[in-house]
């Protein structure tokens, strides 16, 4: 008996704070920042043509609106369980709290995985390699990143946030260069302003539904903040500076998104902008910029590391997810297990690599039969349709749970805002708002699920049949500081 209370993750040592206000700054910019904007600017104006900000200006009102949802949450049960915890505490239902985390953990999973795809494609532009899609090269790089990515998170959080330090610098470097050539080939003419008004649709849809189509593709680009809450055990203080940090960092990051759909559109016509056969969308608007410098050249270097920065940030989330579930007894208690000397959740972290391997190995066989930009827009749109249906949740679950209270202060948001939020994002998930060609998503979000139901079960006949007690999400209400 005392054998199997020693194996409990309750035994298990805490998790390591080490992220302060700024480190968490950067890890939330970081997180939004990357693979969306990198990768999806090009579809987004394909939607609506010139018009590409306005998808991104309504993702991020109904990103903020929830964030506020998320602020109040965080503070008031700071664990590292996230919305499912959220979700467990405001309905008590398992197979809800379990699905939630679980769709949750796919996105970051999926859009990591992605990522890892991406960066393969940009190390072949960036050198010249010449690796088509859906080759066996591009798969080995593909999962040899994630491998990478994968070291470094058991390296310990102080060096995963660090390494996220160095490429949200590298990736904010590169959003910003596109903004300042793009300032450059406005002072020097080049750019044509009244392509940023004119809403076009290749399915002849009116405005409306364009932009909504086209929000649900930009709102990928809008997701990560939502990752940070997972961090909560490792964050120093999160009641005082989660909500500071992160309407900072949504703010910065939307003002950015904003700057650069208006200057991609400005200087290259959005037919260049969606053609498959032509580089990626940024790089071309650099090179519209400044003709006469080789940015077509630097340019995917810098993509090569703010993909990646997705890709870390992400597979964190996904590891400290795993790890919240089981110490909330959500999941078998192996799952989370910490490594002793370098205080990682290593089996967490074991797992979620090996999930995204086998989706890695998914989509570098679909790139092969479907362009990338076409795979990136689904796998992308499938990891907003997820997070969209938790969103709803959590502000379903801010209304239930503003009834209960905690002994220590927290974050209050206005209740109409997460009223708002709920119908914003219920609205965004329907196949209403989605092209003929993203419902399937719906394919790939409907496999994920049956797999996260089948997972279910099981879990509930470990604690049912094994351990003889029912499963149990309970609140942290202390955390230690276990800083050195």
């Amino acid at each position: 008996m005392t054998q199997a209370v020693e194996q409990t993750p309750t035994t298990q040592p805490p998790l390591k704070r080490v992220m302060g206000r700024k480190l968490l700054l950067l890890f939330v910019v970081g997180d939004i920042l990357g693979t969306g904007v990198y990768a999806l600017t090009g579809q987004v104006a394909g939607e609506v043509g010139g018009a590409a900000w306005a998808p991104f200006l309504v993702a991020f009102a109904v990103a903020g609106i929830t964030a506020f949802s998320y602020l109040e949450l965080v503070t008031k049960y700071p664990s590292a369980a996230g919305a499912a915890l959220y979700a467990h505490k405001a309905f008590g239902i398992h197979v809800v709290t379990f699905l939630v985390a679980f769709m949750v953990m796919c996105s970051g999973i999926t859009s990591a995985s992605t990522a890892s795809n991406a960066v393969a494609g940009f190390v072949s532009d960036a050198f010249g390699l010449g690796i088509a899609d859906g080759s066996a090269a591009q798969l080995w790089m593909a999962l040899g990143f994630m491998a990478l990515v994968a070291l470094v998170n058991l390296r310990g959080v102080a060096e995963s946030v660090k390494a996220n330090v160095v490429l949200t610098c590298v990736e904010l470097s590169g959003l910003l260069l596109v903004i300042v050539v793009g300032l450059w080939g406005v002072l020097q003419g080049r750019a044509d302003f009244s392509r940023v008004v004119v809403f076009e649709s290749a399915d002849d849809k009116g405005v409306f539904m364009a932009v909504t189509a086209a929000t649900t593709l930009a709102f990928f680009a809008m997701v990560g903040f939502e990752d940070a809450v997972n961090m909560a055990e490792e964050t120093k203080d999160p009641v005082r500076d989660f909500p500071r940090v992160m309407i900072a960092g949504l703010s910065v990051t939307g003002v950015i998104y904003v700057l650069v759909a208006v200057t991609a559109v400005a200087l290259v016509p959005v037919g260049d902008l969606t053609d498959p056969s032509k580089p990626s969308a940024l790089t071309q608007v650099v090179a519209a910029g400044a003709p006469g410098l080789p940015f077509d050249t630097i340019f995917p270097f810098i993509a090569i590391f703010a993909v990646a920065n997705t890709a870390l940030i992400n597979m964190l989330m996904a590891s400290r997810l795993l790890y919240g579930m089981a110490h909330q007894r959500v999941l078998p208690p192996v799952f989370g297990k910490v490594h002793r000397a370098r205080r990682t959740p290593w089996v967490a972290i074991v797992v979620t690599t090996l999930l995204a391997f086998g989706l890695i190995t998914w989509v570098v066989r679909e790139s092969g039969t479907a362009d990338g930009a076409s795979a990136v827009s689904l796998l992308g749109g499938t990891t907003s349709l997820l997070l969209l249906v938790v969103f709803a949740v959590v502000n379903v679950a801010l209304i239930v749970l503003r009834r209960r209270s905690v002994e220590h202060r927290h974050f209050r948001t206005w209740l109409p805002l997460a009223v708002l939020g709920a119908i914003t994002c219920a609205f965004l998930a329907g196949p209403w708002a989605r092209s003929e060609a993203q419902q399937q998503q719906y394919t790939i979000a409907g496999a994920l699920l049956a797999v996260g139901v089948v997972l279910a079960v099981a879990t509930w006949a470990y604690n049912r049949f094994v351990r003889h007690e029912a499963t149990r999400f309970e609140d942290v209400e202390r955390l230690e500081d276990v800083d050195a």
